[in-house]
């Protein structure tokens, strides 16, 4: 996917920096929302988080094992 390992590196970085602000991002609706509203909203961070995983960091990490992170399955 990315041969050139700096800018995989940064890629990997930003991916989790952006799966890490989606995923509290689900927290704050969860508190400010109906029930409703936040099943919506969960099923559609969880569709872009999976995508973010199986389509960049998968095939990142399988390129550039040792920039996947530890525990990270």
């Amino acid at each position: 996917m990315i041969s050139h390992a700096d800018t995989a590196k940064y890629v990997s970085d930003l991916m989790l920096d952006i799966s890490g602000r989606l995923d509290e991002s689900v927290g704050i609706v969860k508190t400010a929302c109906t029930s409703e509203e936040e099943a919506a909203y969960r099923r559609s961070i969880g569709r872009i988080l999976g995508n973010i995983l199986l389509e960049v960091l998968n095939p990142l990490y399988a390129e550039h094992p040792s920039l996947k992170p530890a525990g990270f399955e």
